[in-house]
């Protein structure tokens, strides 16, 4: 049997073996590409360690000729040195030679001049010991005569003061006082970067006790500045105390008979919460250990040491808080059922006798100015407040404080008395009061502080005051020859206002829903400032009504109460305008001529 060989089976197989052979060769050169790159590696690190091996040696070799370079320089300056230091020692030796002999000779001629000024003072003091005797005599009487023309000016300076506010009183004006604050921490923060010098300078300055002066013109133009004059100007350094000193004689007229107002006016930050209730949580103002407490604490303390020295009894005071929010009045001493403050919706109305009252706002008793500051402390949590650009605890609202002392007057007969005989005298002519055309009560009713107008009839002449619908508190009709008194308790009222900021929206920075609170704000204190100008320019009618706030202050800003306000304005240039605008508002309303207020210790008072 023939035996096939299948050569294509041959021929694959030989390929195989020839394509094993070529992958080991291809391997193989691989292994050896590989090996070469080894070597090459190799070459090139022993080649660069072999360069760098010969630039050290040239870097030694240079860094050691540089150094004898150096020493050769610095041998060579060394011989200059000395050469040079040898010669100032020889002029310094003959220098000291010439100070010797300079040093002996002004002794000696020293000691010839001490000699001859010896002589000289003797001789002086023979000639000229009485001249000089005299000289001293005139000198010393000079500064006596010097202490005592700055005491007497002093004094003068008081005397006009009390002169003037005595005048401000019988012209009926309102009192404007200025407190210009120092600069804050809050005030580095304001403004630009490249601006942050401009807006600490200060442009409002307080250069005297009545005077302010402010410096109207932009950092780095002319100087342009202002004056403004109040009754009392406080600087940045003076104290709660100081500021309170000027309030005080305020209330012992609410104990002798008069209501009276007490009003901080000015932009947030300006200082009005800081002036009328304190700082206590400030850590500033408790490290520096001074009394930080602010106008409505102290005027309650001092309204109780005064009460003190009364007889027991004859005074009682009650409290109310009323906050004016969004052209609302709110009572925060109204509670719910459980007890809890709240802050109660209430009405502002006008009696039939021209005065403004809340129905059923609520009153507590006190008996110390604790116990005032305790309940403030604890509504104080209701008033609105929220963060602005200016301060970060803006008060939006209008907070009053009402403080009302009852009293009863242990001299009635006394008083009647006076009253009798007041009626024999002729009436005082008051100023001009006017009121709204529009008002039914004009005509039935004279403006407050006037007799009623005499009126006539077909039958009868001219009418008496006692005939009149509304007559004088001083008038009475037909007394009986030996009247009885019949005597009602005296009340007088101590309001304390603490405004909200002035500013325009455009500072405070605020959006949103707070853009309505400024809005009231702004429309609020515009209605007052509108007041304060019809009163000033005595138009026949007064805008009471257009705001809850001056229909609330009707009775303070129109009527027959002291009236202080305490103008609180920034020093910085960063809040000219609002500062400027707080000052113009204090000189609108010193210009606000009243009648001069009533005693109130004859209304409760009737004669059978």
């Amino acid at each position: 049997m023939p035996l096939f060989i299948n050569r294509d089976q041959i021929f694959a197989h030989q390929v195989h073996l020839l394509e094993h052979k070529l992958r080991s060769k291809e391997e193989r050169i691989l292994e050896l590409e590989t090996k070469n790159a080894l070597l090459h590696l190799r070459l090139t690190e022993c080649l660069g360690r072999l360069r760098r091996g010969h630039e050290g040696q040239r870097e030694a070799q240079r860094q050691s000729q540089l150094q004898r370079t150096v020493q050769k320089s610095v041998h060579l300056a060394l011989g200059k040195l000395l050469s040079e230091v040898q010669v100032l020692k020889q002029d310094l030796r003959e220098v000291c030679g010439v100070y010797r002999t300079f040093a002996q000779e002004l002794e000696a001629q020293s000691g010839e001049l001490l000699d001859r000024m010896a002589v000289i003072t003797s001789m002086v003091q023979d000639q000229h010991g009485n001249h000089m005797q005299k000289m001293q005599v005139q000198a010393s009487a000079l500064e006596r005569s010097l202490e005592e023309e700055k005491e007497r000016c002093r004094t003068e300076r008081h005397r006009r003061r009390l002169l003037h506010n005595a005048l401000v009183e019988l012209r009926g004006n309102i009192r404007v006082h200025c407190r210009v604050r120092p600069i804050m921490p809050f005030d580095h923060g304001l403004g630009s970067p490249p601006a942050a010098g401009s807006t600490l300078d200060e442009v409002v300055q307080a250069v005297d006790e009545d005077s302010v002066l402010v410096n109207c013109a932009k950092p780095g133009s002319q100087i342009l500045t202002k004056m403004f004059e109040f009754e009392r100007v406080h600087g940045p350094g003076d104290s709660q105390e100081v500021v309170f000193e000027e309030v005080r004689p305020l209330l012992t007229s609410l104990l002798d008979g008069y209501n009276v107002c007490i009003m901080a006016y000015g932009q947030t930050g300006g200082g009005k919460t800081h002036t009328m209730i304190g700082s206590h949580h400030d850590n500033h103002s408790s490290s520096t250990g001074r009394d930080q407490n602010g106008i409505i604490p102290k005027a309650a303390s001092e309204l109780f040491r005064l009460i003190s020295e009364r007889p027991v009894g004859s005074h009682t005071v009650e409290v109310s808080v009323l906050e004016v929010y969004n052209n609302e009045v709110l009572d925060l001493l109204a509670k719910d059922e459980e007890g809890v403050a709240t802050g109660v919706k209430r009405d502002v109305i006008t009696t039939a006798t021209g005065t403004s009252e809340v129905p059923g706002l609520a009153h507590e008793p006190v008996c110390s100015g604790v116990e005032v500051m305790g309940l403030l402390s604890g509504v104080l949590r209701l008033r609105a407040q929220s963060p602005t650009l200016v301060h970060r605890d803006s008060s939006r609202s209008h907070l009053i404080v009402t403080l009302t002392v009852t009293s009863r007057s242990a001299n009635a007969l006394a008083l009647a008395r006076r009253m009798q005989s007041s009626r024999q005298e002729p009436p005082r002519t008051l100023q001009r009061d006017f009121w709204s055309p529009r008002c039914a009560r004009r005509a039935t009713a004279p403006p407050r502080g006037r007799p009623a107008p005499p009126t006539t009839t077909a039958e009868e002449g001219p009418s008496s005051p006692a005939s009149s619908p509304v007559s004088s508190p001083f008038s009475s009709p037909s007394p009986s020859p030996r009247p009885s008194i019949s005597q009602e308790p005296l009340r007088t009222r101590l309001q304390l206002v603490d405004l909200a900021g002035s500013e325009c929206v455009g500072v405070s920075g605020v959006s949103g829903a707070a853009l309505w609170e400024s809005s009231c704000i702004n429309r609020s204190l515009s209605a007052l400032s509108d007041v304060l100008g019809a009163l000033a320019e005595q138009r026949p009618h007064v805008p009471y009504r257009n705001s809850k706030l001056t229909h609330l202050l009707q009775d303070s800003i129109g009527g027959d109460a002291k009236l202080l306000v305490m103008l609180c304005v920034s020093p910085t240039q960063h809040f000219l305008t609002e500062s400027l605008q707080s000052l113009g508002f204090g000189s609108r309303a010193r210009q606000v001529q009243r009648g001069p207020p009533r005693r109130k210790n004859t209304t409760g008072l009737k004669i059978k």
